[in-house]
């Protein structure tokens, strides 16, 4: 089947998919082919940047020292002190519970370990383990960027989704967004283009369309 347009079967997509009461997602199916995924680096887990962010607010929480949480209040969604580390890790249910409402988490560098031993059994398997940051730094524009920010991970399936918008956003824009993941899959893969067998986009209840 030839590629066609982004912009093309974002439309097709749109049209097709029933008016719903709720915003639906609009993500996109990847179907790789001829790649090993028992062995470790032929996984693809990553943090893509949207051009026009998910239509959808992106939660990001921050563990790090009383300075460096002081200088990102008001930008991220949750702040964490060193001092509070160990409350927050106490309660595995609760730290369950807040885990899952937040899409992305960064740490001053010098808190990895600890993270790593009280929280690491709630965060890693959910692949939400913190990007560390440098200490004493601002860590600020990134946490904007990853407001507008995915995070894609095929585990060991061949086949995985991702989410590129939602229905409110306008077709070109969810197109650029369809673009940008999967430039970034295709450079990520050992063969590129060759290791993608289809894509498919669809809204969260609607029918799918190829793209390639």
């Amino acid at each position: 089947m030839p590629d066609r347009p982004s912009i093309e079967v974002v439309t097709e997509v749109l049209s097709k998919a029933p008016e719903r009461k709720f915003s639906e997602t609009v993500e996109i199916s990847i179907n790789l082919k001829d790649l090993d995924l028992s062995v470790p680096k032929n996984r693809l887990e990553d943090e893509v940047p949207l051009p026009f962010g998910r239509g959808k607010n992106t939660r990001v929480a921050v563990f790090g020292s009383p300075e460096l949480c002081q200088k990102v209040r008001g930008v991220a969604d949750v702040v964490v002190p060193a001092n509070e580390l160990d409350d927050f890790a106490k309660d595995k249910k609760s730290a369950k519970k807040a885990v899952s409402r937040i899409d992305f988490f960064l740490a001053e560098a010098p808190l990895m370990p600890t993270i790593g031993k009280r929280l690491g059994v709630v965060l890693g398997p959910r692949g939400k383990m913190p990007r560390p940051v440098a200490p004493g730094s601002d860590p600020s524009n990134l946490v904007n960027a990853l407001k507008r920010s995915i995070r894609i991970r095929s585990k060991g399936n061949r086949t995985f989704h991702a989410p590129v918008g939602t229905r409110g956003m306008k077709p070109e824009e969810i197109a650029q967004n369809v673009d940008a993941v999967l430039n970034r899959v295709v450079g990520k893969l050992e063969r590129g283009r060759t290791n993608i067998e289809s894509v498919y986009v669809k809204t969260t209840m609607g029918p799918a369309v190829r793209l390639w």
